[in-house]
């Protein structure tokens, strides 16, 4: 292997493992803040663990990680070595970091702490995830089972697990802790989602136009921006028409419009969103592990 590509895969993996053991750290601290005082059982194994906490005292750290064991066992072979182990390690670090995390509850609100927990656990989740490795045996134990029965997806596996903790804490909580719990599920996945997408803000601007080279021109000039020219068909009238891209900040829309309409009044505009803009300008290429 070339000694740069020997490099770039180094920090690559010292990128990914910095990221597990930070995610290890926020998400193992949702549940002394959150989670585990106010009796929010957030699915998967970790969510089992704060119901038996919550019958008989268990740590939930350690039951967690006993009960994640056999799966990794089970599962273990659906999975690549590399994801395997970092999995492993993020296991025993989220389990561990929950025991050992000795912080006060912030709040005895369970809104605010199905709510607030689920973020902080999503985040940590979110960046376990970008290292390239999860938190639970559960995981291996779907996409085997999704192998064996492709018609069962890895994410109804999952959901269904999430389900039967949920009705688990129905049944030997309460209902209204169920119900918090089904809260906390969705903010989870909706922090994790956004973490693995990017909190980037910048906008892809589509501009349906007749005087494209100007406009490009222009925001090459004042915008300090690239552009990207393509050619297209109205699907009415079947006419040629040239669809112009370029992706600025929130900031730079505004001129953007201007020079849109300046240039051409009769143009069509529309701005989407981007989670994540990765390339010159923005953030660089290669921060992915």
């Amino acid at each position: 292997m070339p000694s740069f590509l020997k490099k770039e895969w180094k920090n690559d993996r010292v990128r990914a493992y910095f990221e597990i053991v930070l995610g290890c750290l926020i998400g193992g601290a949702a549940y002394p803040l959150f989670l585990v005082p106010n009796n929010i059982a957030p699915g998967g194994l970790t969510g089992i663990a704060t119901i038996f906490n919550y019958l008989w005292g268990w740590p939930v750290g350690v039951t967690s990680m006993l009960l994640n064991l056999p799966l990794f066992l089970i599962g273990y072979k659906a999975m690549g070595r590399v994801f395997v182990f970092r999995s492993f390690v993020a296991t025993m670090l989220f389990s561990a970091f929950i025991d050992l995390l000795q912080l006060p509850p912030l709040t005895d609100d369970v809104l605010l702490g199905s709510v607030y927990g689920a973020l902080v656990l999503g985040v940590g989740l979110g960046l376990i995830m970008r290292g390239g490795a999860t938190t639970g045996g559960s995981d291996m134990v779907a996409r085997m089972v999704h192998q064996k029965f492709p018609v069962v997806t890895v994410g109804a596996f999952l959901f269904l697990v999430d389900c039967a903790v949920i009705l688990c804490a129905a049944f030997t909580m309460s209902a209204r802790a169920a119900l918090y719990a089904l809260i906390c599920i969705f903010v989870n996945a909706k922090a994790v989602d956004l973490v693995l997408a990017g909190f980037g803000s910048a906008k892809a601007c589509f501009m349906i136009t007749n005087q494209a080279e100007s406009i490009s021109r222009r925001i090459l000039k004042e915008l300090d921006r690239g552009a990207t020219v393509l050619t297209a068909t109205g699907a009415y009238s079947g006419e040629g028409r040239t669809v112009l891209i370029s992706v600025v900040s929130s900031r730079e829309v505004i001129p953007l419009k201007k020079i849109v309409r300046q240039e051409d009044e009769k143009a069509f505009m529309f701005i989407t969103d981007t989670h994540e803009t990765l390339g010159e300008g923005f953030s660089a290429l290669n921060g992915e592990s």
